[in-house]
């Protein structure tokens, strides 16, 4: 972790919410339900950056308690919201995880005025959520429908070849929240990720000095009569006898018998 989040740490720590994923959700689940019941305008909570300069302050606070949307799955998007939040609340604590969901919104809230006139949306920062949850448990099982199980790591590749796909031909908007999302990931996992990498580079390549040793070498065991080696037939057995001034391998199948 750099370690100018550790010194933003210790001055944000007096301001850390506990279980901040759950009152999230109870907010966007107010906002839904109130929405469709027509109890509130959503379009007075959204935030577009040129309506904040001209006096709608409350639009950079009130777009994070918008829903990811008004359909039949949204209950199950923010059931999986809150649980990957708290997973990482446990995982980081609950000031760096503040923070994680801090820096997301500085980065959206900010992008967002590259595209003033353009709506910003919180639907990435939950994505960001869920590439952490996914980088920390890759063989989690998510089932999808409700039916068809999948490892959580294949979802996340999926989402970043959308997110990919967007930043290529989406919107400003979308490629702005690509970039909120992204960044904020990989600002707390990519000294992470760059030392797996590394480490993954070193086992590859001592494994594959590993095999060019072991060709070089030949088998350690190896029949004299059938030819079968022990790295081939690594149940078979092997001995050993001397004849003359050498020591012969033979296969618990050709061993002759001592004279």
């Amino acid at each position: 972790m750099p370690s100018w989040i550790n010194k933003i740490e210790r001055r944000l720590e007096p301001l850390a919410i506990n279980n901040i994923t759950l009152y999230l959700v109870i907010a966007q689940t107010f906002v839904l339900l109130a929405g469709l019941m027509k109890r509130i305008d959503v379009m007075q909570l959204i935030f577009v950056p040129a309506w904040f300069l001209q006096g709608d302050w409350w639009r950079i606070f009130s777009f994070v308690a918008m829903p990811p949307g008004f359909g039949m799955l949204v209950a199950f998007a923010l059931y999986l919201f809150y649980l990957y939040g708290n997973a990482l609340e446990h995982y980081f604590g609950t000031l760096r995880y503040n923070l994680f969901l801090l820096t997301g919104y500085l980065l959206t809230v900010g992008l967002a005025f590259l595209s003033p006139g353009e709506p910003a949306t919180n639907v990435f920062l939950g994505g960001s959520v869920f590439l952490a949850f996914a980088f920390l448990n890759p063989d989690f099982v998510l089932h999808l429908f409700f039916i068809l199980p999948v490892k959580i790591k294949w979802i996340a590749l999926v989402t970043w070849v959308f997110y990919g796909f967007n930043l290529v031909v989406g919107s400003m908007t979308e490629r702005l929240a690509v970039l909120a999302a992204t960044g904020n990931f990989l600002i707390f996992f990519g000294r992470e990720i760059v030392q797996r990498i590394r480490t993954g580079r070193r086992a590859v390549t001592q494994q594959a000095k590993r095999a060019k040793l072991k060709q070089e070498l030949g088998p350690m065991h190896k029949c004299s009569v059938c030819g079968r080696d022990s790295d081939a037939e690594t149940e078979l057995g092997f001995r050993y006898r001397t004849e003359g001034d050498k020591e012969v391998c033979y296969c618990e199948d050709h061993l002759p018998p001592r004279e």
